[in-house]
């Protein structure tokens, strides 16, 4: 019995590993090679041999340690495509290439290329923040200056409520933005905090003293400080959630009401909901709902019914009441159409931030996102 079950297992595997095979598409004229070069992204190297460029681990055969610590890929670096087997793979080769005979050919930058163009996301690596409902409350916030300026910027000096000596040293500056509010149940998730700039500890205590070492906005008293995060991955691998996650987008942080390829969004969704950096989700415009029309009938071949409903009063007297027919209030509704996809570049307990990596159409705020 144990042998017949172990054998079914392994034929489902064997199945379901053909399936998935079957299922990655190679991209219609599709190169042989490609040479990396300077300003080449691994999402773009991917959407050359790929229809799904999200679905990248997958053709280069990664595990989930790999994931974790993907590839370094550099410019000059050959990626070849290889269909052992009948399974498309990319394989990397180190080799150097000599565009054109007789040229001279200088060093390239050794520096490895991104999975997207980091210029887009960097500024939301550290910044924005997303915050609980308390957080900044309770934050320290600056009460005053030693000259008595309303408006500071970079190169000021500033006094804070307190900070305490094993706070940190470098901090950033804030003042309370928007409220992130779910759009299926209506609860505040959290507060998207206005970045204002970076300051440093000259002296910790009850007031401490910070010097503000960059500004974007304009900073002024009662605004609040927190502790700058570590640096965060600025690369990452594109794929599928482990769970089955469905959302909506909540912001656009562009405040546009049709949100294009290269936006950045917010999901109602976060690390709670096992959503991890790199992760794609693919992006539904919900279908409209439509009156739904009565079956025509014909008069001659029709009696009608009457939807009646009976009760009685307290004193036992019948009581008839004549329902209203509520056909004509039922709808049907329009199939979902995916327009785009989405990559989650950073992750908060409940919220998240996505970059839009294609869209077909618009998308807009309180669209479905779920796994592509």
């Amino acid at each position: 019995m144990y042998a017949r079950i172990i054998t079914w297992l392994l034929l489902f595997l064997s199945f379901t590993s053909v399936a998935s095979a079957r299922d990655l598409r190679l991209k219609e004229g599709h190169p042989e090679r490609h040479i990396v070069v300077k300003g080449d992204t691994l999402w773009g190297i991917s959407s050359k041999f790929l229809n799904d460029p999200w679905r990248w681990p997958e053709i280069w055969k990664m595990n989930r340690e790999q994931i974790k610590n993907p590839h370094r890929i550099y410019p000059g670096d050959v990626i070849l495509l290889s269909l052992d087997h009948g399974r498309p793979e990319l394989r990397l080769l180190r080799e150097t290439v000599t565009l054109e005979p007789g040229a001279i050919i200088e060093p390239l930058e050794k520096a490895p290329i991104p999975t997207i163009a980091p210029a887009v996301i960097a500024p939301f690596l550290s910044q924005p923040l997303v915050v609980e409902n308390k957080q900044l409350e309770e934050a320290p916030e600056i009460i005053g200056t030693p000259d008595d300026r309303l408006l500071l910027g970079s190169g000021h000096r500033a006094y804070v409520s307190a900070i305490p000596e094993d706070a940190g040293l470098q901090w950033q500056l804030f003042r309370p933005g928007k409220p992130l509010v779910d759009p299926d149940t209506q609860e505040t998730l959290g507060y998207e905090a206005i970045y204002l700039g970076d300051a440093k500890v000259v002296r910790y205590g009850e007031p401490a003293t910070i010097n503000i070492t960059r500004s974007k906005q304009e900073i002024s008293l009662n605004d609040k400080l927190v502790v700058a995060p570590e640096k965060l991955m600025g690369n990452f691998v594109p794929r599928a959630p482990e769970l089955e996650i469905q959302g909506r987008i909540m912001t656009s942080y562009e405040n546009t009401t049709e949100i294009g390829r290269n936006a950045i969004v917010t999901i109602n969704r976060g690390m709670a909901d096992g959503l991890e950096s790199g992760h794609v989700l693919a992006v539904y415009s919900a279908g409209r709902e439509l009156p739904k029309k009565k079956a025509a009938v014909d008069p001659r071949d029709h009696k009608p019914e009457l939807n009646i409903e009976t009760t009685r009063d307290a004193e036992g007297k019948l009581i008839v009441n004549l329902k209203k027919d509520d056909e004509a209030a039922k709808t049907i509704k329009l199939p979902d159409e995916r327009i785009g996809l989405v990559m989650i570049f950073r992750t908060f307990e409940r919220v998240s931030y996505a970059l839009v990596m294609q869209s077909e159409r618009p998308i807009h705020i309180n669209d479905v996102v779920k796994n592509p």
